[in-house]
């Protein structure tokens, strides 16, 4: 029997978004992964002896805290799966119990750019010569909205209000939030369109953002943009990282994080606190240095 499909169709019916699904289906996928190449002998699809095996070999391979905190809260959900269905008898994880800890005194330091940094990622895309248009304002979308790659990429013109200059930007679950959009971004935006995005032959597409081979670029092309520049600028980008920068960088300049938290789309503060609030040593020690 195909568990993970089965498990996959359960939670569309349920009224899952994709994104989530896709989120459970790639976790349980590797998990069934390693249970076939370690050759776990197991005859059930799922059990605590697996389990715990699979998290140690997580820990071992030095996956992010997040990222191993993440696949127990899916895997979990497969169980619960699993047992409702009778497949299993147990209920094998338990979220507190399995999470993994962050010790007593350490903090989350949250990756961002710096102020240099990020004049040097900007300077190097005023370069026309070598990056288009289009890629400028991919750079300044991430930067100074803090869209996640997938809602940059489905942005579409009337969701740009050039009057009163915001982005209704469409986020997880279906909800959409309103941002503002700085004068120079605005400014971008109209350059991008009355030009590059004009000539294009897809221009009577609804999106803002266009390919070259169809009417709406896809977020990997933006991975892959990033990762050229990447190498030019010599900083390991990632779409992320551009909204992680900003989010931090709002919060040093005291930005209040109800604020913040609404730019980001989060469903509530306490979330904003948990990836955001905390700062770094460095941070720290220019506080200290201040007495």
């Amino acid at each position: 029997m195909n568990y993970l499909e089965s498990f996959s169709q359960w939670l569309f019916e349920d009224g899952k978004s994709l994104k989530t699904i896709e989120s459970y289906h790639n976790d349980v996928k590797q998990f069934q992964k390693y249970l076939l190449e370690e050759a776990v002998d197991e005859e059930t699809p799922l059990s605590r002896y697996s389990f715990v095996r699979y998290k140690q070999h997580l820990l071992d391979r030095n996956y992010k805290v997040s990222t191993i905190n993440k696949k127990v809260n899916n895997l979990k959900v497969y169980n619960d799966y699993l047992q409702m269905k009778g497949i299993v008898d147990g209920n094998y994880i338990q979220v507190r119990k399995d999470r993994v800890s962050i010790a007593s005194g350490s903090e989350q330091v949250v990756e961002a750019l710096t102020d240099a940094e990020v004049e040097r990622v900007l300077a190097y895309v005023e370069d026309i010569e070598k990056v288009s248009i289009r890629n400028r304002l991919i750079v300044h979308l991430l930067l100074y909205t803090a869209v996640r790659v997938s809602e940059v990429v489905s942005i579409k013109l009337p969701d740009i209000d050039f009057i009163h200059h915001t982005l209704l930007v469409r986020g997880k679950g279906g909800k959409v939030r309103e941002i503002g959009i700085r004068n120079d971004l605005m400014a971008l935006i109209k350059e991008y369109q009355d030009g590059e995005r004009q000539a294009s032959k897809f221009n009577e597409s609804p999106y803002l953002l266009l390919s070259q081979r169809s009417k709406k670029m896809h977020r990997d092309a933006v991975r892959d943009f990033l990762e050229h520049l990447s190498k030019d600028v010599d900083l390991k980008l990632h779409p992320h990282l551009f909204r992680r920068t900003c989010a931090t960088l709002l919060l040093r300049r005291g930005v209040p994080i109800v604020t913040v938290s609404k730019i980001l789309g989060h469903h509530s503060v306490d979330m904003t606190s948990k990836m955001y609030i905390q700062t770094s040593r460095k941070d720290k020690q220019d506080a200290l240095d201040l007495l």
